[in-house]
């Protein structure tokens, strides 16, 4: 379903529109999961972290703006306390 699961996902922890930490998630060897409890590997870094900059840059300037209306609550603000999952993709970002 998702072979680059073996890569492990990024979870960025954000309050209101502030990301306040970010945690990769890898699944153990020989695993096919990143959930907690099945052996992953946390690996956790601050939202300043420049090895993620450019998709942090990417998703808080560009895409969440994007979010509230695309669920169609344009007129309510993102949770206080809420998570965004991100995969590997075999495109590259404009920087």
């Amino acid at each position: 379903f998702c072979p680059r699961i073996l890569e492990g996902e990024l979870r960025y922890n954000c309050v209101v529109d502030a990301l306040v930490g970010i945690i990769h998630k890898k699944p153990k060897d020989g695993g096919i999961s990143a959930v907690g409890g099945t052996g992953c590997i946390y690996t956790y870094y601050g939202p300043e972290e420049v090895k993620f900059k450019n998709l942090t840059t990417i998703f808080f300037e560009r895409d969440l703006p994007k979010v509230m209306p695309a669920l169609g609550l344009a007129d309510e603000p993102v949770p206080l306390w809420w998570t965004t999952d991100f995969m590997q993709s075999a495109e590259t970002l404009p920087n």
